[in-house]
């Protein structure tokens, strides 16, 4: 199974083709949707494991670098190092982190994600998230949904496998902290198992506006992604809380800075 080693990746300079310049979206759609029906018919006869996860999940990021965009990730050996699993709570702005983060954490950690229930009903991709024994929420009633992941993650945390967990209302490009709840905080604690911010900025992967999952490949905007220290939750966790917002907001700030050339 293929490792990105260390704490930090950063994506090789690339030239793309011409036709990827001027389709970038159409080139890594074609890519893509090929590495999902192919992880379908596999999952679909009960063959799909974690290293296929962590295969399908490069096979996207390497299409997405052949169209020209450029991946940097940073913080990866604070988790390496943490014994057992951890609950990984990001911010959540397209579909490219579901994608991506498997192969960036599922090499060291085993883990799934906290997902809507739509997405194991999706067609042909239900099959990959289903292999995946993930957490789903409906998003009608949040005492369920509550019950849901406190319940079903605190098991999965206890026989050692991870949470992704992106606890927003909706996946949105602009970061807004009244929107983004505690639950992360409330699963580690109830599981006494760590946290580890994840913060990300994925517009590069735009949302679409028919069907939101397929939105344009932009290659001028570098995907980030940023993971901070593990923290164990004391008290309540308001201060873990405050902690993994001010990471995420911060690294975000960062981010736009560098893209504006300040």
């Amino acid at each position: 199974m293929f490792k990105f080693e260390g704490d930090s990746y950063t994506s090789e300079p690339l030239r793309p083709s011409f036709i990827a310049r001027a389709l970038p979206s159409v080139l890594f759609y074609l890519s893509a949707f090929s590495t999902v029906f192919r992880a379908s018919r596999k999952a679909k006869r009960g063959s799909y494991d974690t290293a296929d996860w962590c295969t399908s999940s490069l096979e996207t990021v390497r299409a997405l670098e052949r169209v020209g965009v450029v991946l940097k990730v940073t913080g990866m050996a604070a988790f390496k190092k943490v014994e057992g699993p951890c609950v990984f709570i990001g911010n959540h702005m397209s579909t490219l982190e579901t994608f991506v983060l498997p192969t960036l954490i599922s090499p060291y950690k085993d883990a799934t994600f906290v997902v809507k229930q739509s997405l194991v009903d999706y067609p042909v991709f239900k099959y990959v998230m289903r292999s995946r024994d993930p957490i789903t929420v409906g998003r009608q009633n949040p005492r369920d949904d509550l019950r849901a992941v406190l319940e079903g993650g605190t098991a999965k945390l206890h026989s050692g496998i991870s949470i992704v967990i992106f606890p927003q209302t909706t996946r949105t490009q602009q970061f807004d902290p009244t929107q983004f709840n505690s639950i992360g905080i409330k699963l580690a604690k109830k599981a006494d198992v760590p946290v580890v911010p994840v913060a990300l900025k994925t517009d590069a992967w735009a949302n679409g506006t028919l069907l939101k999952d397929y939105g344009k490949i932009d290659p001028r905007k570098t995907v980030h992604f940023a993971f901070g220290k593990p923290m164990l939750i004391r008290d309540r966790g308001i201060e873990e809380h405050e902690e993994i917002v001010r990471f995420i907001t911060t690294k975000l700030g960062e981010w736009e800075a560098e893209n504006s050339g300040l």
